[in-house]
């Protein structure tokens, strides 16, 4: 009950949520590569923004490679192997120019290299695949706060004092057993059940990699773009993290 009266309590928080999921149902519906592409470029060059004010880098030229990196994205077939490229042309760069530093690369990692897994998930295996990633962390969140408010004792890392391990461990039930079902269409059984499962861990590492970027930096959001969420880092933390795990154990396990 007290689970239902927080859903409710928040009206801003709850059509802002709504929309986004209209959104996200519109766009996978029609599902078209360059709307996807269109769609998740927007999410990442908002997500890129937020990530410079956490690693406090005020260099908004790195931007302009950010969407450089999108369009490569757009004609090259393997997206995640562009934050490899990027990794080897940064190092290069270092090693050539002493004045570079390091921490202006830390945004080519998070999110660059999430949203970039996300891509090519959806380019290797369709929006299905999409729909199982984004079911696993949804549930995965859900479970946690549901478990976390109604029995929630044991506190789970210093990092985000909210988190319990009976939140955490509720979460990640809720989510492999609602994600297995989903991964049936993709995978057999096992190995839906294996995948979901990992992927739901780290979703729940993913969110904490970001609160402790928060902390950090001494913010409760990541941004105030989303009324009543905050950024949209805050809202795809356990993405970046899952859609990294979920397609690396795909092209393993498949």
């Amino acid at each position: 009950m007290e689970f239902l009266k927080a859903l409710g309590s928040n009206r801003e928080r709850t059509i802002t949520g709504l929309f986004l999921i209209a959104v996200v149902l519109v766009v996978g519906f029609i599902d078209n590569f360059f709307l996807m592409w269109a769609f998740l470029g927007v999410v990442y060059l908002l997500a890129f923004k937020e990530a410079l004010k956490l690693f406090e880098l005020k260099n908004n030229s790195l931007t302009l490679y950010a969407l450089g990196i999108w369009i490569v994205a757009a004609f090259y077939p393997y997206g995640d192997d562009l934050f490899v490229l990027a990794g080897v042309a940064y190092a290069s760069a270092v090693a050539f120019d002493k004045e570079l530093k390091w921490n202006n690369f830390f945004p080519f990692i998070y999110p660059t290299a999430g949203m970039l897994f996300i891509f090519t998930m959806y380019q290797e295996y369709g929006m299905l695949s999409m729909f199982w990633l984004l079911s696993i962390v949804a549930m995965t969140d859900i479970g946690a706060y549901a478990v976390g408010k109604s029995i929630g004792k044991t506190p789970f890392s210093e990092t985000s004092p909210n988190k319990t391990m009976e939140g955490v461990v509720g979460g990640v039930l809720v989510a492999t057993a609602s994600g297995m079902f989903i991964g049936l269409s993709i995978v057999d059984l096992a190995d839906s059940f294996v995948i979901s499962c990992v992927v739901a861990i780290s979703a729940i590492f993913g969110d904490l990699f970001e609160s402790s970027l928060k902390r950090n930096a001494g913010v409760k959001d990541s941004g105030s773009i989303l009324p009543g969420h905050g950024g949209i880092l805050d809202r795809i933390d356990g993405y970046l993290f899952g859609a990294i795990v979920m397609l690396v154990l795909l092209r393993g396990l498949v």
